[in-house]
C-alpha cells in the first residue's frame, strides 16, 4: 500500500506580494494581515485549490523585527488571533487543515540572536492569538535545536499536534546537512523525537539539500514513528551571515514547477510524507507536486 502524502501550501509572503496586496518592508506579510485580511484569505484558498491539505496561518512575520515592539505588545495577540480567524475561515468549506505557523521570533537563520528568556513570551502571545483556531503547530525555519525545545516548553500540554522544521546550511559539504547553527541534522532529529513532535520537516533552504538531510533523518529516527517532511525555497544560496526577509532575493530561474516537482520526488522516495514550498514556491509549483506525486 502507498504511502500517505500530506501536500503543504507556498509562500504567503510572495505570493501576496505577486496579487498586489498591501506589501513592504519592514512589516513584510504582516502588512495585508493589518489592511487587507480578505486578501490573505485569497492566498490561502488559491494554495487549497492548487492541491494543499495543510495551509500555514500567515503569523510569520508578526514579530518585533517586522511590526517593531510597541507594536506588538500592543497587537500581537490580536492579530495573530486574526491570522488565525482567516487561516479557519479558508478550510472552512473542506478537508483542508490549518497549521499555526510560530516562527524564530528573534530572527530568521540567526541562532546567535535566540534567547529563550526573551524569546519565550513572544511565543506565548503567538500562541494565544492562534490557538483557538489552529488543527496543528508549525514551528518553521528553526536555526537550532534550542528554538525548537523552548517552542515544546511554551506549548506547555496543548493537544493540537506539533511539526517542527529546521532550516539547513545551504554552503555545506556535498551529501551532508546541517542547521544553521552547524549543529548536525541527527541532533535535530533526536530532539524531535524527544520533545514529542510529530512530524520533523526542513524548510526555506535550497533544494539541493534537502535529500542528505532527509537521509541524515531517517537514520537517527529509525523505526521510531516520527513523519519527515520538506519545502524548499526558490532562493540562491544564503550567506551564513544572512537574515531572513529582510528584502526582497532574488528568485531561480530554474525552479520553476516541473524542476521543483522533480525534487519534491527525490524526497518522496527518500521518505518525505510531508511536502510543500517555501518562499519563492507559489501556487502553480503545488499543483505541479499534486500532479507528479499523486499520479
Amino acid at each position: 500500500m502507498s504511502r500517505p502524502l500530506t501536500l503543504l501550501d507556498g509562500g504567503t509572503g510572495r505570493e501576496l506580494h505577486r496579487v498586489g496586496a498591501p506589501f513592504r518592508q519592514p512589516e513584510w506579510s504582516a502588512l495585508a494581515l493589518m489592511e487587507a485580511p480578505d486578501a490573505v484569505q485569497r492566498v490561502h484558498e488559491t494554495y487549497l485549490a492548487a492541491g494543499a491539505d495543510v495551509i500555514t496561518s500567515n503569523s510569520y512575520a508578526l514579530t518585533p523585527f517586522h511590526i517593531g515592539a510597541a507594536r506588538f505588545a500592543a497587537e500581537g495577540d490580536v492579530l495573530a488571533d486574526r491570522a488565525g480567524r482567516v487561516g479557519r475561515a479558508a478550510v472552512a468549506e473542506g478537508p483542508g487543515r490549518l497549521a499555526g505557523s510560530l516562527p524564530p521570533v528573534l530572527g530568521s537563520y540567526r541562532p546567535d540572536l535566540f534567547d529563550a528568556a526573551t524569546a519565550a513570551p513572544l511565543l506565548q502571545t503567538l500562541i494565544t492569538g492562534l490557538a483557538p483556531h489552529v488543527d496543528l503547530w508549525l514551528a518553521e525555519t528553526l536555526s537550532a535545536v534550542a528554538e525548537a525545545r523552548l517552542v515544546r516548553q511554551v506549548l506547555g500540554a496543548r493537544p493540537q499536534p506539533l511539526w517542527v522544521s529546521f532550516t539547513l546550511l545551504d554552503d555545506g559539504e556535498p551529501g551532508t546537512a546541517a542547521l544553521r547553527s552547524g549543529e548536525p541534522v541527527a541532533l535535530a532529529a533526536r530532539a524531535a523525537l524527544e520533545i514529542g513532535a510529530e512530524t520533523l520537516l526542513f524548510n526555506c533552504s535550497q533544494p539541493e539539500v534537502m535529500l542528505a538531510a532527509l537521509t541524515a533523518a531517517r537514520v537517527e529516527i529509525g523505526s521510531a514513528a516520527l513523519q519527515l517532511g520538506v519545502y524548499a525555497n526558490a532562493f540562491p544560496p544564503q550567506r551564513p551571515d544572512a537574515v531572513a526577509n529582510d528584502g526582497l532575493d532574488p528568485i531561480r530561474a530554474d525552479l520553476d514547477p516541473v524542476r521543483y516537482a522533480v525534487f519534491a520526488q527525490q524526497w518522496r522516495d527518500a521518505g518525505a510524507d510531508v511536502i510543500g514550498g517555501c518562499c519563492g514556491i507559489g501556487p502553480e509549483h503545488i499543483r505541479a507536486l499534486a500532479d507528479a506525486l499523486r499520479r
